[in-house]
């Protein structure tokens, strides 16, 4: 049916599956220099995860290819308007990793709220710190939650269980869907972090989301709970590096203006060990892990393999992204 090239990795029962359904499957990793000189010519189909980048350049360079797959949510190292230009359908599978990043969130939110990360180097260090790492709980604050989606939707039924109060900014969703959660919208971003102690990231990383939390927004922030106790601010980034402006963030926990931080997604990746965010006591970070799950691997194999397939065999996939292209005439 097609030649598939697999770089960043997939389930192997995906991959039994596009063999079982006919496809030539070959994995390997493929670096920026051989994408940009054309190594996936004569591939009908690609399947990535975050790795691989497939700039304007790279598709440019490549001939022949039809279906592009991204193995997650996000498809901010696809360069959609490319794709468009040589009619190459992009897929994704967004909804199987939702659970993995939403408890992820959650034990983020808790880690930084208990100091777990701390204590624990402490206790590595032969310290027993139990005066010292006095936390704050979740109950009775106020959660804000930047872009309202799925995932972020179910952050804040598990923060409402866990009695949280729920404040969101998303600017293309409708304000009837936050009530039905119980969610006050925002129209401005700003009045999120004048409101909430705890921020939450959930967009895409876009131009007008890079840099969107930085040092100004960061600075309102209110310190004090909505139960009046003074909890510190408190920042988690599970979405997309780049959103965050990790220096603003470094600077904003040397000055107390945040309690803790913790990312798990950074502006460069893999991230330099000596990274200064690294380094600071109340900062916590996990390697890009939000879809790292045996279930989610499990589902986001089963999700992508049958929208490629159904993609190369001229199907309509409900998770194609670029849709513009089949109004082409």
């Amino acid at each position: 049916m097609g030649r598939i090239a697999v770089t960043d990795g997939l389930a192997k029962a995906a991959v039994a599956k596009l063999v079982e359904s006919g496809h030539e499957v070959v994995e390997e990793h493929i670096s920026a220099d051989e994408l940009q000189g054309g190594a996936l010519t004569g591939f009908d189909a690609i399947i990535v995860r975050s790795a691989t980048k497939l700039t304007a350049s790279v598709i440019e360079a490549t001939e022949g290819l039809k279906v592009i797959g991204r193995a997650g949510v996000g498809i901010d190292n696809i360069d959609i308007e490319a794709a468009n230009a040589k009619d190459i359908v992009v897929v994704n599978a967004p909804l199987a990793s939702t659970q993995s990043v939403v408890e992820l969130t959650i034990g983020h939110l808790l880690a930084s709220t208990r100091k777990l990360a701390e204590c624990d180097r402490g206790l590595r260090k032969g310290k027993w710190q139990k005066k010292e790492m006095v936390g704050t709980e979740l109950a009775g604050k106020a959660l804000g939650l930047i872009g309202f989606g799925r995932i972020a939707q179910k952050v804040a039924k598990v923060a409402k269980v866990l009695g949280m109060e729920i404040h969101a900014y998303d600017p293309y969703l409708p304000g009837k869907v936050g009530l039905k959660l119980g969610a006050r919208m925002h129209d401005d971003i700003d009045d999120l972090f004048r409101m909430c102690t705890h921020i939450s990231v959930h967009c895409n990383l876009s131009e007008e989301t890079y840099h969107l939390v930085n040092e100004k927004r960061l600075s309102l922030m209110p310190n004090r709970g909505a139960d009046g106790v003074s909890c510190g601010n408190h920042l988690v980034n599970c979405a997309r590096g780049g959103i965050v402006d990790e220096d603003a963030v470094f600077r904003a926990l040397q000055s107390n203006i945040l309690a803790s931080a913790a990312l798990d997604v950074f502006e460069i990746e893999p991230v330099n060990p000596d990274h200064p965010l690294l380094k600071h006591p109340s900062f916590h970070g996990t390697p890009h892990i939000g879809a790292a799950t045996l279930e989610a691997q499990v589902r986001v194999g089963h999700d992508i393999a049958n929208a490629v397939d159904a993609a190369l065999r001229g199907e309509l996939v409900e998770t194609q992204v670029n849709r513009e292209i089949l109004d082409k005439e």
